[in-house]
């Protein structure tokens, strides 16, 4: 890389503090928030040497409590395109596909993020994007005059636009132009309180679905929330309310286990708060939207697709049995068979492994080095673990859950929000829209953990490495 060009893992930590910056500005709320989950943070790893210790030699300690993630609402292909081109400029990738219209919410999705791990432990920061889908809109007058207000806008200053060029022309950026890129962009994500439609356009769109008020009503797509890491997320959701907080109903996401797996999150209610609407007379009038909140997350190993299904079903088992009602008046109902029903997944770290449900990263300790220095091993990988010759390490979890994330949608949004749509993923579709494939995640996962079983046997003989 051009050594006067500015590393895309430093414009990515720049743009997620300033992002920061700007939400705890906006939604005072959501700097209570990240001081309850450093806190948090803190006296967990105090009462838990041994996770300390595993977080230093696999993760950034000090870089716990940042914000892991964001999260943003498109209207247009468009947008989205141009989107992906400002995040590659970030170091930040498209991964995954994600069909939120199976909970009822009329998007498709994936998360920009960064994928090497020195990218990701430099800073892990990803933004959860979503495309409208105006083709599930029954009303066909509402979904010409929803696109004909989405064609109207521009949500990227033109100096965004121009440094997104240059930085593709030239293969990135340096110095000021990194600080003018992180500052253009960010209006992009700014919260703009003054609707671009009239107050009966936007109950007509609110009726449809709130979130299509929340995409088509205003200049730009304003980040809805941020959401920094918790050691202990259980911990937090107690905590918020005495420290003025409103938490949804329930963790989404699976049970408290010893082992976490996957991704859990839970978040405050998102803020009602005043904007204006254009009148017939060029006046503005004071109205209210909805949108925007804080969240938490924990996350734990990925899964591997056997995993995924295990935990899959296990979910909808649990929701067959309990279904958990937005107001929070069956919470220790559903959070009782949700534990009830996750005893049939492993919650050890060598079972996840052995059952083949997680993905591992495998090293060497220092009797296997010791032991490789001084002659070859004929040793299987199972063997070599059990004589101590190996170690692994559950790789986290760097990507979403669609049933997770809808359910924060949902709750929200409101129960009436997930009710009208039929499921339809098309990613097809999206990555025509977006320009380009997304990252699999399945494979990506699956591709650390082979190359970390390959360092090793550049030392070590083990004849089942590939398996």
């Amino acid at each position: 890389m051009n050594a006067h060009l500015v590393s895309p893992d430093d414009i990515r930590s720049a743009f997620s503090a300033a992002m920061s910056a700007m939400y705890r500005d906006e939604v005072p709320a959501y700097g209570t928030l990240m001081t309850l989950v450093g806190k948090v943070n803190e006296e967990t790893l105090g009462n838990d040497p041994q996770l300390k210790q595993r977080l230093t030699a696999t993760d950034s300690l000090e870089r716990i409590s940042e914000e892991r993630h964001g999260a943003i609402r498109l209207g247009t292909r468009h947008e989205l395109a141009m989107m992906r081109r400002a995040f590659a400029v970030m170091g930040m990738v498209p991964v995954g596909y994600y069909d939120l219209s199976t909970a009822g919410v009329p998007v498709h999705s994936t998360a920009f993020r960064p994928v090497g791990d020195a990218s990701l432990k430099r800073n892990p920061f990803r933004v959860f994007t979503s495309l409208l889908r105006l083709d599930l809109i029954a009303d066909e007058t509402l979904r010409t005059e929803a696109a004909k207000v989405l064609s109207g806008r521009n949500i990227f200053t033109e100096g965004a636009v121009a440094l997104i060029e240059k930085a593709e022309r030239n293969g990135g950026l340096g110095r000021e132009d990194a600080a003018r890129f992180v500052a253009e962009v960010l209006e992009t994500f700014r919260w703009h309180d003054k609707a671009i439609v009239d107050a009966g356009m936007y109950r007509r769109l609110h009726d449809a679905h709130r979130l299509i008020a929340d995409v088509v009503s205003f200049r730009g797509p304003h980040i809805n929330h941020l959401t920094p890491r918790t050691l202990d997320i259980d911990r937090v959701q107690k905590l918020m309310p005495e420290h003025g907080i409103a938490p949804k109903a329930v963790v989404e996401g699976p049970p408290t286990r010893a082992c976490p797996i996957l991704l859990r999150q839970t978040s405050f209610k998102a803020l009602e708060e005043a904007v204006s609407f254009r009148g017939a007379d060029g006046t503005w009038q004071a109205g209210s939207h909805t949108a925007r909140f804080g969240e938490i997350e924990q996350r734990g190993v990925a899964l591997t697709p056997k995993g995924r299904a295990l935990y899959d079903k296990l979910l909808n088992d649990t929701r067959a049995r309990v279904r958990p009602a937005a107001d929070g008046s069956n919470a220790a109902e559903y959070e009782a068979a949700l534990a009830d029903v996750f005893t049939a997944f492993p919650d050890d770290w060598n079972g996840i492994r052995a059952a083949g449900l997680g993905y591992f990263r495998y090293s060497l300790t220092e009797s296997g080095k010791a032991a490789a220095a001084g002659a070859t091993m004929g040793v299987d990988l199972e063997t070599a673990i059990a004589q101590g010759l190996m170690q692994f390490d559950p790789i986290v979890y760097e990507d979403f859950l669609p049933v997770s994330a809808a359910g924060i949608f949902q709750s929200n949004l409101g129960d009436d929000a997930a009710q009208e749509f039929t499921a339809s993923p098309n990613q097809i579709m999206f990555e025509r829209d977006l320009g380009a494939s997304v990252l699999d995640e399945f494979a990506h996962y699956a591709e650390i953990e082979r190359a970390s079983i390959e360092n090793c046997l550049a030392v070590v003989t083990l004849a089942q490495a590939a398996e």
